[in-house]
């Protein structure tokens, strides 16, 4: 299918932004770009929830700053622990304010969007270590947002959906269960060879050249580091028993095959799985979907499946 026309003039900034090498390029300068890149593709108006409130959660290195969004409706709801995208450099909670705004909206759930260490400066296994702490603390606090201990969730996108996996697995090695995992266009394998890496390694907004200066600044260049499960989720000596899992890649996504070999080898290990390759979208399209019709149908069906998964409706009714 041909990229969607909706997402012409945003590709056409966004190269334009992403044109410097990211290995060489000042963090800071980076982060401004994406900033000024999701201001271009936020709602006019933020979302309408019910509330939310900037805070923080105990971290190992300091508190672990969070926002979290509450729905409308009042009473036990399910909550979800999001980690923003980004390359694990960039992102922010303001950057993803509007999906997260609304992830709470369409599922009903309570949101905690964590803003997690960020390489260069921070490395692997900093935003991982971050992430954990903030997702064990919601856990064991649970009382303190969405109130039922059965519906705990993750979910993230891109940087974000690599370390909403890898969470899931740590909570599965805890004995700690969680309702489901949504995965949007996620980075799952370090060192493998997929097709999509170069096919789609230019002009669509992430690189091929963007995605090894990345690996590189998040977890470096050791086989042993870059291959763990820590980093390579899809390389888990086993992935039995994990959370039932909602995985949306994109046609021209340099990082869709590994998303897709990700969900296949889920449901290899019994896991439920929905996934999805969306025609015509390009990495990054959670944050698009205001300028998007083809985008904002995409975010459509993750949240809805997200939410039947949160609310426990089986995956056959």
């Amino acid at each position: 299918m041909p990229l969607d026309p909706d997402l012409a003039g945003l590709l056409h900034r966004a190269n334009a932004a992403t044109a410097a090498p990211v290995r060489t390029t000042d963090p800071e300068a980076l982060r401004e770009a994406e900033r000024q890149l999701s201001a271009s593709t936020a709602p006019a108006e933020p979302i309408a929830i019910g509330s939310v409130q900037n805070g923080a959660a105990p971290g190992p290195a300091g508190n672990v700053p969070v926002r979290i969004y509450w729905p409308v409706d009042e009473g036990p709801v399910p909550t979800v622990v999001y980690f923003h995208g980004g390359g694990w450099i960039t992102g922010d909670l303001d950057s993803h304010d509007h999906v997260t705004r609304r992830l709470c909206r369409d599922t009903g759930a309570v949101v905690v969007a964590v803003h997690y260490r960020r390489a260069p400066e921070h490395p692997f296994p900093a935003p991982y270590e971050d992430c954990l702490a903030v997702a064990h603390h919601v856990a064991d606090h649970v009382k303190e947002y969405g109130a039922r201990r059965d519906r705990l969730a993750v979910a993230g996108d891109s940087a974000g959906g690599n370390l909403a996996a890898v969470i899931a697995q740590t909570f599965r090695d805890e004995g700690r269960p969680l309702a489901g995992q949504l995965l949007a266009y996620p980075a799952t394998d370090f060192d493998g060879e997929y097709p999509s890496r170069a096919e789609n390694g230019s002009g669509y907004l992430l690189t091929s050249e963007n995605i090894a200066d990345i690996q590189h600044l998040y977890a470096g260049d050791d086989p042993a580091v870059r291959g763990s499960a820590r980093v390579s989720p899809l390389r888990a000596r086993s992935l039995a028993g994990l959370a039932p899992a909602i995985i949306g890649t994109a046609e021209y996504d340099p990082l869709r095959d590994e998303g897709l070999a990700y969900a296949r080898a889920l449901r290899d290990a019994g896991v439920e799985v929905f996934v999805h390759t969306y025609a015509g979208l390009i990495h990054g399209f959670l944050n698009a979907f205001a300028v998007s019709t083809a985008a904002d149908a995409a975010v459509g069906e993750l949240f809805a499946r997200f939410k039947r998964r949160l609310d426990g409706v089986p995956p056959n009714v």
